[in-house]
């Protein structure tokens, strides 16, 4: 008896776990450098009013660099990122957190690479989804993540005076 219980717990548990995973999709970004070449990942994890990006980046110059998810899921290194079109903003915003009428939805804090060029953080964006809706990040183009040269003066429109795209990845569904 007891241990038909306890597989009856442990099926209880798994099935809860699923569903668990199931509310909190996730989704993920290879990121590549300029000359195309692999630089780092991004992971994203629906929370319950936002989603929590993990990005590791490597070969960056050191210091601070602007992180933003841009409006297109394109990441052709060929137009130095272009492709990935401007900052993600389902609802028409101003660049920047210091701007009144700001921010974008794709909007995020500075992020910095240490002495050696890595770059690790984890990010909370409460301005957009993984799951359906306005502010989803599989709209019909898609989204990808990009890291800037520079860093993000807040205020500047219509990016920052974040500097030029030095790595961007695709967001896919994992």
């Amino acid at each position: 008896m007891r241990m038909m219980l306890g597989v009856a717990v442990l099926a209880l548990l798994g099935a809860a776990g699923a569903a668990v995973a199931a509310s909190n999709p996730a989704a993920g970004a290879k990121l590549v450098g300029l000359d195309g070449k692999p630089v780092g990942t991004a992971k994203l994890t629906q929370a319950g009013h936002g989603v929590l990006i993990e990005l590791d980046v490597h070969g960056l110059k050191p210091g601070p660099h602007g992180v933003h998810i841009h409006a297109v899921g394109q990441c052709d290194a060929k137009t130095k990122f272009d492709s990935a079109g401007g900052h993600f903003s389902p609802v028409p915003k101003n660049h920047g957190f210091m701007d009144k009428h700001g921010p974008h939805a794709g909007d995020m804090t500075n992020q910095y690479a240490d002495a050696n060029g890595n770059l690790h953080a984890s990010i909370f964006n409460p301005n957009v989804t993984l799951r359906r809706g306005e502010r989803s990040l599989f709209d019909k183009d898609g989204s990808s993540i990009v890291v800037h040269a520079a860093a993000d003066d807040y205020r500047s429109q219509p990016a920052g005076n974040a500097g030029g795209r030095v790595a961007c990845g695709v967001i896919t569904h994992m």
